[in-house]
């Protein structure tokens, strides 16, 4: 059965008003051509629903059926149509991002309520990862977006957006080097004991390429997974650690400090990405708009 939703809109009117003529004005038909669509939904049912003569039109016993069926239906249909149209103007949807925990703790949440103010409707589902996990979600279509860290060899990922991440030790602010005014150096730092994330993640990747740049081992007290962990293991005098400039968690403590380092190595290149070929939905456009400009006020 090929239902057609005007045809449908035509038999609802015809059996709220009670008239084919006043059926067609209230559609703005001509009665003719309402009359060929109530002709054709009547075949594709296989069975007469309108009884009508010169005076009336009533409903025949099957209409009587069909009519709250084909109400529903029709504002069913309705209603998936304009959601539709919604999702196609970006008016609604659901932003999929993975990003980096820095971000998801920094910029993320007042990007979230802006977008949020501007389309009510819309959703979110955030991933907060490392960034080879945020690689394989966007990869893996889990994610439509991401935002990640460290060099990006993986030519089925498109970069939408590309900047740095500056690092930065965090260390006591009784600390020797907290004391000093000028920036920290690699030479500083190689001869303290350190704290780094773990392996795996885009600032221990490119501390330890840093190091290596300069032929030089770094002293690891501690490798914790998380930031904040790092940051209670430097303000317990276990070691200096290194963390992006960006991350909150720079802030956190407020017996340490954070301190540049004087050393051009020590950026981390970020990457708005998406999966190379994949259209972005409309709602997730505005965001990304919205998140490249913040980026690049950073």
């Amino acid at each position: 059965m090929d239902l057609n939703l005007r045809d449908i809109r035509a038999f609802i009117a015809v059996a709220q008003t009670g008239s084919f003529t006043r059926a067609a004005a209230k559609l703005h038909l001509s009665q003719p051509a309402l009359t060929v669509q109530i002709r054709r939904l009547e075949e594709t049912v296989g069975l007469r629903l309108f009884d009508r003569n010169s005076r009336n039109v009533a409903l025949t016993p099957t209409g009587r059926e069909l009519l709250p069926v084909l109400q529903k239906s029709l504002n069913d249909m309705e209603h998936v149509l304009l959601d539709a149209r919604a999702l196609g103007e970006g008016a609604s949807g659901t932003v999929r991002i993975a990003c980096l925990p820095t971000f998801a703790a920094s910029v993320l949440p007042e990007l979230v309520q802006a977008l949020r103010k501007a389309v009510p409707r819309v959703g979110f589902e955030v991933r907060d990862a490392v960034a080879s996990m945020v690689n394989t979600l966007v990869r893996n279509e889990e994610a439509d977006i991401g935002l990640t860290g460290g060099e990006l060899n993986d030519g089925g990922l498109e970069v939408l957006h590309a900047g740095i991440d500056r690092l930065v030790a965090v260390l006591p602010k009784q600390h020797a080097l907290a004391r000093r005014r000028r920036p920290v150096t690699l030479a500083d730092l190689a001869n303290e004991p350190l704290v780094l994330t773990a392996q795996g993640t885009s600032v221990r990747a490119v501390v330890d390429s840093a190091f290596a740049d300069a032929q030089c081992v770094p002293r690891i007290a501690c490798e914790p997974t998380y930031m904040m962990s790092a940051v209670a293991m430097a303000r317990a005098g276990l070691g200096i650690t290194i963390l992006p400039a960006s991350a909150r968690e720079v802030r956190a403590e407020p017996e340490l400090v954070a301190r540049p380092i004087d050393e051009a190595a020590f950026t981390r290149p970020i990457a708005l990405i998406r999966k190379r070929g994949r259209t972005l939905p409309p709602v997730t456009e505005t965001f990304v708009a919205m998140l490249i400009e913040r980026l690049d006020a950073a």
